[in-house]
């Protein structure tokens, strides 16, 4: 991705373990009741738990709202920006 591609931001609010809201999304590649995967401007975002199910999803406004029991949440190819490549340039 070039230094001169727009970022869109994202929001995570995580409720109780139980309810995951998303704003920045671009699309949701692959998901089942244990693994939701998210594609964000900039990375990837891995939800993990049991009895996931997602309860909104607009790609229009980049929305995405999951319930059930979340026990992992992981980011997946941060962006050039990140504190990792910064530190081992």
């Amino acid at each position: 991705m070039s230094d001169n591609t727009v970022k869109k931001p994202h929001l995570l609010t995580l409720d109780n373990r139980s309810l995951l809201t998303l704003t920045g999304v671009e699309d949701v590649p692959g998901f089942d009741e244990q693994t939701i995967s998210v594609k964000l401007s900039d990375c990837s975002l891995v939800v993990k738990g049991s009895g996931l199910h997602i309860s909104k999803l607009s790609l229009d406004s980049g929305d995405v709202v999951i319930d059930g029991r979340i026990t992992s949440l992981q980011y997946l190819g941060a962006s050039s920006g990140s504190l990792r490549s910064r530190l081992f340039r």
